[in-house]
C-alpha cells in the first residue's frame, strides 16, 4: 500500500527539533506527497510559513488555537499574503481544557472567520465540546466557502450540520479506533467530495501505531480506516481526498 497511492496530510504539526527532513522523507516514501503544516499561535504560524517556503510539497496555515485565544490575533493577518499560507487557523473553541476564557475564544474565532473571508482563505476549525457554540458563531459571521472541521470527532448528527454548511470533514487516526463508533458513523455519512485525511501529528497515531509519536507518513493508515468506515475502496478514498485537499486549499 505505501507508495502506491498519493496522499495529502491536510493537518499536521511538523517537528522543530531538526528532524523535519527525515520526517518529510519518510512521508514521501509512504506516498504522502503534500502536507499542510498548521499554526496555533503567532510564533508557530511564522515558523510554519518559513518551513513551507523552504520545502516543496509543504504549505502552511496561520492562526490562533482556542488555547491561545487570550493572546489575540495580532500579527496573523500579515502572514496571509504569503503564497505558502493557504488557510486561517486552526481556530475555534475548546471547552474541554478552557485554557483561554470562553469570551476570548469566541472573539478570536470570529476575528479569524473574518480574516478568512477578507483574504479568501480556507478556514480550519478546532472544536471540542462546543458544537452549538461553533455553529452559532459560524452562522453569525458567515461560513467561508472553504471550511474544514479538522480532526472531526462528532457523530452523524454533527456531520450533517457541518455538511449542511458546505464544510469538509477531516478525519484523523481516531477513525481507525474500534471504539470510535460516532466518528466512524460520521465517515459513513460523509460524501466522497467532502472528506479529507490528516494525522494531526505528533498526536493521535492511528491503529496499529497507537501510543507512538504520530507522523505524516502514517496518513495511508488513516486513509485505510476511513475507507473501511465509509465503505469505499482505498484507492477511491486516496484520490478523492487528494482532489478535495487541492480544491479546499488551492494547492498548486
Amino acid at each position: 500500500m505505501p507508495g502506491e497511492l498519493r496522499w495529502t496530510d491536510d493537518h499536521c504539526h511538523l517537528p522543530d527539533d531538526g528532524s523535519v527532513d527525515e520526517v518529510l522523507a519518510a512521508a514521501r516514501a509512504a506516498g504522502v506527497e503534500r502536507l499542510v503544516h498548521v499554526g496555533t499561535d503567532l510564533a508557530s504560524s511564522r515558523a510554519a510559513v518559513a518551513l513551507a517556503t523552504a520545502h516543496d510539497g509543504v504549505w502552511a496555515t496561520a492562526g490562533v488555537h482556542p488555547h491561545e485565544a487570550r493572546h489575540g490575533v495580532d500579527g496573523i493577518e500579515e502572514l496571509l499574503s504569503d503564497p505558502s499560507c493557504v488557510a486561517v487557523g486552526e481556530c475555534g473553541f475548546d471547552f474541554h481544557y478552557d485554557h483561554s476564557p470562553r469570551d476570548a475564544q469566541r472573539d478570536v474565532f470570529a476575528a479569524q472567520i473574518a480574516l478568512a473571508h477578507a483574504h479568501d482563505k480556507a478556514l480550519v476549525i478546532h472544536t471540542r465540546e462546543a458544537w452549538a457554540e461553533t455553529f452559532e458563531v459560524l452562522d453569525a459571521e458567515g461560513v467561508p466557502a472553504r471550511t474544514v472541521f479538522h480532526c472531526f470527532t462528532g457523530g452523524a448528527d454533527e456531520a450533517d450540520e457541518c455538511l449542511a454548511r458546505g464544510a469538509f470533514l477531516s478525519f484523523s487516526g481516531i477513525v481507525t479506533f474500534p471504539s470510535a463508533h460516532d466518528v466512524r458513523a460520521a465517515a459513513a455519512r460523509c460524501p466522497l467530495d467532502r472528506m479529507l485525511v490528516e494525522t494531526d501529528s505528533p498526536y493521535l497515531a492511528p491503529v496499529p501505531k497507537r501510543g507512538r509519536t504520530n507522523e505524516p507518513g502514517w496518513v495511508p493508515l488513516v486513509g485505510a480506516g476511513l475507507a473501511d468506515a465509509s465503505g469505499h475502496d482505498l484507492a477511491v478514498v486516496a484520490e478523492a481526498t487528494w482532489r478535495n485537499a487541492e480544491r479546499c486549499y488551492r494547492l498548486a
